[in-house]
């Protein structure tokens, strides 16, 4: 039980290690405070965002009185005369309106008409004044109308700034310097209109603020993306309707001349202030964000204008508050979205081939941004403002540090080792501990072995360093096609390629891929001949042969040296069928053309007795693949041209490695360019070799010696012919011999197509 938990531990601590120091980073540097003015940014936008996919209605219950520009222009003067704002005020009265909040400040008489603005102050008890009541640097308190706070109609109508200069806050109330509540001018507004419709507002229990069934919570001063915020008082985000388009409107000109509209501020909150440039009671709100145009300030009447909707929206509509999430959660949270972007690269870690096949998995960090942007912008439509920037910060930091992890720990034994073993085997030699331990599983696979025809002949006439060069030009484009198709090389044994598909990572189409790779192995011998021309090296042939069965898959050898490779009847097997192939052709076992089925082209099937297999089994020659491989071998007919005098020849029997004693004569009738006819003379010992026999032979040319020339090699094919001859498909032939047949079968291709 202990030894599996550390092997889990082993696999996964990639993840172990990124994910809790990534979290500690993200934690620290939302601590210091270096992430709150992007989240309050990304806050920004959720407004902007929701503005344009959903746009508010507008709050038909609070209508603003704006003084603008042209209002002061006609007045005259500023401040407007107390005898002015008494005419309005009267003229509001009269539609009988459940409050009016006058936003300017008149701590001191500004005549004419002050005694006729205090009579208008005593007589209108939905009244509301303000204050200013907290003090800054740039900013000072300023009283509230005299005779207003005598009886209580005084609101306190300041804003909490944030460090970019934004309002995302207002008060329900504020202490002043004496250590006394004073109420905001927005809550004592809602208060009068809620007042008027029999609705309860107190506090609970824990002395929250309560507006019917609606507790509003309380700003503390890390909520959300803020970090050692002032908080003050009691402060609430606001959850803005938007501009002053969200409200209806008049202008003060207007209401002063009495041009009000019938019953157009009855039974709702007025509210009176300045929306002019020269005033500068402008402030950045979140719709001052917006990256194309200049940012755009919000009037402080219109501010107050949105924190009244959202109390009355809140008690009566339901429209939900801002609420945030506790630290423990939003702890956790980050936690969470390092987790995801450590598992995220770390499952990513060596599946780079199949990187053009599954493009998706190059796109996961965009589609995590999007998910959680999406999620933070669902949450907040109802009510929830979710931190995205630590998240995505700790998703994207955490894929990084993984990919470092990776690169700084397994880099050098990657390049090391991948010049013995394929990426994938070293990566699981890497992430699994076990895996470097002797032993083995049983295991279903595919395997792929490839021969070049005759080349330890050729090798023996060749310099060291030709040999050397042949074999690395083969092998190098051999294996980059078996890496393209995911294939495991377990080994290179001279001219030879054993292949393993389902090791050590298995696919369902693992068969598929075999023969797909099998069939772009053999297209690839053209380019490879074509250099080999270009070098002035003798031609290659290649044969391969797949077979699927159950081997067993791990670590052999000792613990000085170990191989990860394979031990079973069917690699033995595998070996077999391929030791039938001629150069070009591909044999396939019939569990592996089981297994793929009917997208494989076949061209002849046949049944053999391979050595050490009790049974005979069925073989098939494979002429490509459709499907989403779609390749195929080129078929070249093979026309035989008969020879104008026969040449005589002796060939032996080659059984393995062993060479038949019995001499046989014959002669060469026929030639193509890659094989002949070879004739027999009747006689009572005369017997036909069977097709997939492998012989020696000597030829007598007219250039050679009487001794014959030098050996060649050849097998004999599956074709046709008469009683007392068969078919051979030339293997190997010396460098001498080929030129001198070559030239022969040019002559007798010519007269072919004269006649």
């Amino acid at each position: 039980m202990c030894n599996n938990f550390q092997k889990k531990l082993w696999q996964w601590r990639g993840v172990l290690i990124a994910a809790p120091s990534v979290t500690a980073v993200v934690l620290l540097l939302r601590f210091v405070g270096l992430l709150q003015m992007l989240e309050l940014a990304a806050f920004d936008q959720l407004f902007l965002l929701r503005l344009k996919a959903e746009p508010e209605k507008p709050d038909e219950r609070i209508v603003i009185v704006k003084i603008d520009e042209q209002d002061i222009t006609k007045i005259g003067k500023w401040p407007i005369p107390d005898g002015d704002l008494a005419v309005a005020l009267e003229n509001l009265k009269k539609q009988k309106p459940h409050a009016i909040g006058l936003d300017i400040y008149r701590d001191l008489p500004v005549e004419p008409g002050h005694k006729s603005l205090v009579k208008v102050f005593e007589s209108t008890p939905n009244l509301i004044g303000v204050q200013k009541v907290s003090e800054s640097i740039d900013s000072f308190t300023v009283a509230p109308p005299p005779a207003l706070k005598k009886r209580d109609q005084v609101g306190a109508n300041d804003l909490p700034l944030d460090g970019d200069g934004k309002i995302r806050r207002s008060l329900l109330y504020v202490s002043d310097k004496n250590g006394k509540n004073v109420f905001s001018f927005p809550f004592k507004l809602a208060y009068q209109y809620l007042n008027k419709r029999g609705i309860l507002v107190g506090q609970t229990e824990n002395y929250l603020v309560k507006t019917g069934d609606v507790i509003f919570p309380l700003f503390h001063s890390n909520d959300g993306g803020y970090i050692r915020a002032e908080d003050q008082g009691y402060q609430v985000l606001i959850n803005y309707r938007g501009s002053i388009q969200k409200f209806p409107t008049i202008s003060f000109i207007d209401v002063l001349n009495n041009r009000i509209p019938q019953d157009f501020v009855k039974g709702r909150i007025v509210l009176i202030g300045t929306t002019a440039e020269s005033q500068k009671d402008l402030f950045y709100t979140p719709y001052s964000s917006s990256i194309l145009r200049a940012p755009r300030r919000m009037p402080g009447v219109v501010i107050h204008a949105n924190a009244v909707s959202q109390i009355l929206s809140a008690t009566l509509n339901n429209r939900p508050l801002i609420k945030t999430w506790s630290e423990p959660v939003e702890w956790l949270s980050i936690f969470a979205s390092a987790i995801l972007g450590a598992v995220s690269s770390w499952l990513q870690r060596h599946n780079n081939a199949s990187q053009k096949r599954y493009p998706l998995r190059g796109m996961t960090t965009l589609i995590v941004t999007t998910g959680l942007y999406s999620t933070s912008y669902l949450a907040f439509l109802n009510g929830w403002w979710i931190p995205f920037v630590p998240l995505l910060i700790a998703f994207i930091a955490s894929k990084l540090t993984v990919t470092s992890y990776i690169a700084r720990t397994a880099g050098s034994i990657r390049r090391t080792f991948g010049r013995y073993l394929n990426d994938e085997v070293v990566a699981y030699l890497l992430e699994h501990p076990e895996g470097l331990k002797l032993g083995g599983e049983r295991r279903k696979i595919t395997i792929l072995t490839s021969d070049l025809r005759g080349f330890t002949s050729t090798s023996e006439r060749l310099p060291a360093e030709e040999v050397i060069k042949i074999l690395n030009l083969y092998l190098g484009y051999m294996a980059d096609i078996i890496t393209k198709y995911q294939g495991t090389i377990d080994e290179f044994m001279g001219d030879g390629i054993l292949v393993l598909f389902g090791a050590p990572t298995t696919r369902e189409d693992d068969p598929t891929r075999a023969i797909a790779c099998a069939v772009a192995m053999q297209q690839a011998m053209q380019p490879v001949n074509e250099k080999m021309q270009e070098l002035g090296l003798p031609k290659l042939e290649m044969g391969i042969g797949i077979n699927t069965g159950e081997v067993v898959v791990g670590n052999i050898g000792s613990d000085k040296r170990t191989k990860y490779g394979i031990v079973g009847n069917q690699v033995n097997l595998t070996y077999r069928i391929e030791s039938y192939t001629v150069g070009g052709q591909i044999l396939i076992s019939e569990s592996t053309l089981k297994e793929v089925g009917d997208i494989v082209k076949i061209l002849g099937e046949r049944e053999v007795q391979p050595k050490g297999v009790k049974q005979p089994i069925n073989i098939y020659e494979v002429g490509g693949i459709a499907g989403d491989y779609n390749l195929y071998i080129t078929q070249e007919e093979e026309i035989f041209f008969p020879l104008p005098t026969p040449f005589s020849l002796m060939y032996a029997v080659l059984d393995g490695k062993d060479i038949d004693r019995n001499l046989i004569k014959g002669k060469l009738v026929k030639m193509s360019e890659k094989g002949a006819e070879i004739y027999l003379e009747i006689s009572a010992n005369m017997v036909i070799p069977q097709p997939l026999t492998n012989l020696k032979m000597n030829l007598f040319l007219p250039d050679c010696a009487e001794a014959g020339c030098e050996d060649i090699y050849a097998k004999v094919i599956e074709k046709k012919a008469t009683q007392s001859s068969f078919y051979i498909r030339f293997t190997n032939k010396p460098p001498q011999i080929e030129a001198q047949l070559s030239a022969i079968y040019k002559s007798l291709q010519n007269i072919g197509n004269r006649e």
